[in-house]
């Protein structure tokens, strides 16, 4: 046969008394100044604790978002370098765009490379037989 307090509240307030700390809400208010003190005194303790430790979570989530943005711009780039549409938006994901950049200019220089190469292949030689 079960038992249940007729009163859920006698049922709570016999829970949480056994951890000898009173039921929040139901603190009665008390005239005794160094109390109150030592009150205050452990209730900055557990603030000071919470903001340490909310400080902490808030670094490590930032972390962590960090670390995700990483790791989607390097997947981005290799699906990018792996021969994704040649005629693709190069403007189409901001995270590539210094990729883009640089692979344009790569290739605006080795194009002007080889037309400089085509050009003096192409020049006559003199007639004491030097070129150019």
């Amino acid at each position: 046969m079960s038992t249940t307090p007729s009163d859920p509240m006698d049922f709570l307030k016999s829970l949480w008394g056994n951890t000898g700390m009173p039921l929040p809400g139901l603190v009665t208010p008390t005239l005794d100044t160094n109390e109150l003190e030592k009150r205050i005194k452990d209730l900055k303790a557990v603030e000071g604790w919470l903001k340490t430790n909310l400080g902490m979570l808030q670094m490590t989530i930032q972390g962590l978002e960090m670390q995700c943005a990483t790791l989607s711009a390097f997947q981005a780039i290799s699906q990018s370098a792996a021969g994704s549409d040649t005629n693709a938006n190069p403007f189409a994901n901001p995270a590539l765009w210094p990729w883009n950049l640089m692979q344009g200019a790569g290739q605006t220089a080795a194009g002007d490379a080889a037309q400089a190469a085509t050009a003096t292949d192409q020049v006559p030689p003199k007639k004491d037989g030097k070129a150019k």
